[in-house]
């Protein structure tokens, strides 16, 4: 049996766990490796990449620098939270603000630490990317649509330290061959940014009345539900411009089945968006979006499925 003093420290891991969102960060580091193999540099060997000690750092750096952005959203978050999350707000009030702002400090120190040893292009990046989401959640959060947009470019910033270490190994003349490459994750990009964008908005009219409470000008606030449904509803038609993009005029192998799915799936959203008008139908909505998301960092492998197959030969010869 663990003492009260070890339960004390148990719990307390456990709370910064959830603080940081430790069950997103392996997802955001499997998406990052499987965008490396099957996109970035497809013509490479699945086990050089996944053994390449820079793309590594980029890689840690990006889900450090993740964790730490989650830490000082929650920092910020925490009377709002009370209202809109209050099992989850209770278990991160066990550990103190002042260890979560030492644990912030020095994670971001450890990312730009990590990315500096890349190379001063990757330093920039990181330092910037941390400053934005500071400044995201310290003023911009609080704004409509400004909000939602920012928080959602913030969500794929890691697919572009990616594309950024790879593109930075080429020469000016070879990057024109790279650029159906480029186009690819731009366009995977785009369409993970309006799910990501359409999740925000949904996230709003969960979070009406703590987002009330605490003066947030969101969209449902200032024009209403009705509005914010509307605008859900156009950006989800939105998604089918880069999704035509990767299946009609790049090669996105067996991954077009997921797109296909994903549209089947986001009709029955729609209407059932439009019939929800409480808390509980919006979490079921979010989950849906949580859904399409994650499994669509696993699908990236229906792209080139074959890779799958080399490693497990490339493995059984050692």
């Amino acid at each position: 049996m663990l003492s009260r003093q070890h339960k004390l420290v148990v719990m307390k891991i456990v709370s910064l766990f959830s603080v940081v969102r430790g069950y997103n960060i392996p997802i955001i580091v499997l998406a990052q490796y499987l965008s490396a193999i099957f996109i970035l540099a497809p013509e490479k060997r699945a086990l050089d990449i996944l053994l390449d000690f820079y793309l590594f750092l980029i890689v840690f750096a990006s889900a450090i620098t993740i964790a730490s952005g989650y830490i000082i959203n929650n920092f910020y978050d925490s009377q709002k939270d009370l209202i809109n999350r209050p099992n989850k707000s209770m278990l991160d009030r066990l550990v103190s603000q002042k260890t979560k702002l030492t644990v912030y400090f020095c994670l971001n120190f450890l990312a730009v630490l990590m990315a500096s040893i890349v190379s001063w292009r990757a330093f920039l990046f990181f330092s910037g990317y941390i400053f934005l989401i500071w400044f995201y959640s310290h003023k911009i959060k609080k704004y409509p649509i400004v909000g939602n947009l920012m928080a959602s470019f913030m969500a794929v910033i890691p697919f572009f330290a990616i594309l950024l270490y790879f593109y930075n190994k080429i020469s000016f003349e070879e990057i024109e061959d790279h650029m159906s490459h480029f186009m690819v994750i731009s366009a995977h990009a785009v369409f993970l940014f309006l799910l990501l964008l359409i999740r925000e908005m949904i996230k709003d009219l969960e979070n009406l009345k703590g987002d009330l409470a605490n003066d947030y000008r969101t969209i449902p606030i200032i024009y209403g539900e009705k509005v914010s449904k509307q605008v859900i509803t156009v950006l989800t038609f939105l998604t089918i411009i880069p999704v035509y993009i990767l299946v009609n005029i790049y090669d996105v192998g067996y991954m077009d089945i997921y797109f296909y799915v994903c549209f089947g799936v986001l009709l029955f959203f729609l209407i059932f968006l439009w019939k929800s008008n409480s808390k509980e139908q919006f979490l079921m909505l979010h989950n849906v979006l949580k859904f399409l998301i994650v499994s669509g960092v696993f699908c990236i492998v229906l792209i080139n499925p074959s890779v799958l197959w080399h490693g497990r030969e490339l493995i059984s010869k050692y």
